[in-house]
């Protein structure tokens, strides 16, 4: 598969939905879903050819391939990108891959954040956790700098520029609106409404607000798309209320690149670690020899939708881990998951229905895993981390990244 690049600038507001069930208010996502995105564009391309009433189920063209198909293409989310640093913005060639903090990270109670944007520090406590249970400890840390409580972090986004970490996000404010009455055009009475939307540019309205999202699409059909999105860059409406201005963007693609990953390394840097860090403790609290296993984690980036024996769930078992990577494996042991829930819905444009309500495991879940057999791994792992886990991962959901490099993070040395 290809990897299409997008950096997609506002242009405008955008009111990106979050509906809850049984809600009265409509929040705002601090991010641009990849359903939102894979929606715009099959919007623009339906309403170019022509097609929007056939079914588009039986053609056989480019169309039926990118969204229907059994390999679509995959529309990943749009993180926010936009980083400031001593009051210059960093180029986005520049910055390194936009990433969700893992959910087993900690920070400051009272002064969370990165040492570089004056906070106490972010550290992770995944391995130290490992070890702690295995030697028969309870792992309670607290704040390196003043020894303070500690809690999870209250931010999502991530990004490393010159070997140092920066949280990444995005500003909201309210559009309060009037309804119009359409006989009289004047104001109707008893009519006052507000969306939440993301700000379309930073606090001093100087500097745009900039998301990057990715598109894996079959090689045959990356450079068409590329360019379709190339040359109507600025007619992309992302989001709700477009009527009302809402949703304008700049969707800039770049040149298709190979979606490859080097598992095998990142792997094996994960495991060096885990072995000096057991290391470590056993000269405090005594020798344990450590198993002759490989670990493995997989940390979602986006949210997912897990279903085992046709039930949701919020956890990858061994066997549903074992079905997503075709993998057959006997030796395969979850060691530690942690996550949590959340339900999403949205709107069908196509069908003009709303969407089921779905319990989603969030984004951030991390699940550690262990195996003799390392080598029947690595490539199917490659796989996952390019196609993702779980239901409707051609909509952004499912994505996954192994053995997030933020795990080797530790409170002695807090990012």
């Amino acid at each position: 598969m290809k990897r299409i690049e997008l950096e997609i600038k506002a242009l405008s507001p955008l009111a990106i939905a979050r509906q809850k069930p049984g809600g009265s208010v409509s929040e705002v996502e601090n991010y641009i879903p990849g359903s939102v995105i894979r929606g715009a564009i099959a919007a623009q391309i339906l309403k170019e050819s022509g097609h929007q009433s056939t079914n588009l189920a039986e053609n056989d063209d480019d169309f039926q391939a990118l969204f229907l198909g059994d390999e679509p293409a995959i529309f990943q989310n749009a993180y926010p990108a936009t980083l400031e640093i001593k009051g210059k913005l960093v180029p986005i060639e520049r910055m390194g891959e936009i990433m969700v903090l893992p959910a087993t990270t900690l920070s400051s109670k009272t002064d969370s954040g990165f040492t570089t944007q004056q906070g106490h520090g972010v550290f992770d406590t995944l391995i130290d956790r490992l070890c702690a249970e295995s030697y028969g400890y309870p792992y309670d840390p607290n704040c390196p700098v003043d020894g303070g409580r500690v809690d999870t972090v209250d931010f999502s986004f991530y990004s490393k520029f010159n070997d140092k970490y920066y949280k990444h996000s995005v500003n909201k404010r309210l559009l309060t609106r009037v309804g119009i009455n359409r006989r009289r055009a004047t104001a109707e009475e008893q009519i006052l409404y507000s969306i939440e939307v993301l700000n379309e540019s930073q606090q001093q309205k100087e500097k745009p607000v900039i998301y990057k999202s990715s598109i894996l699409v079959a090689d045959n059909l990356a450079d068409s798309l590329r360019d379709f999105i190339d040359v109507r860059r600025q007619d992309f409406r992302l989001g709700g209320s477009t009527s009302r201005g809402l949703g304008k963007v700049e969707i800039d693609a770049k040149i298709p690149v190979d979606a490859k990953s080097n598992i095998e390394d990142k792997v094996t840097k994960f495991n060096k670690e885990i072995r000096k860090r057991w290391d470590e403790w056993g000269d405090v609290f005594g020798k344990i020899e450590l198993l002759n296993q490989t670990y493995f984690t997989l940390d979602l980036q986006s949210d997912a939708i897990f279903t085992e024996q046709w039930r949701r769930t919020t956890v990858i078992s061994e066997s549903m881990l074992k079905y997503f990577a075709c993998v057959e494996d006997s030796f395969l042991k979850l060691e530690a998951a942690y996550s949590s829930y959340d339900y999403r819905s949205g709107w069908n444009s196509a069908w003009g229905l709303m969407k089921d309500v779905e319990l989603v495991t969030n984004k951030g879940g991390v699940y550690l895993f262990s195996t003799t057999q390392p080598d029947k791994w690595f490539e199917a792992l490659g796989n996952l981390e390019v196609r993702g886990v779980g239901d409707r991962t051609c909509e952004g959901f499912g994505q996954v990244q192994i053995c997030n490099e933020f795990h080797l993070v530790f409170r002695e040395e807090p990012a």
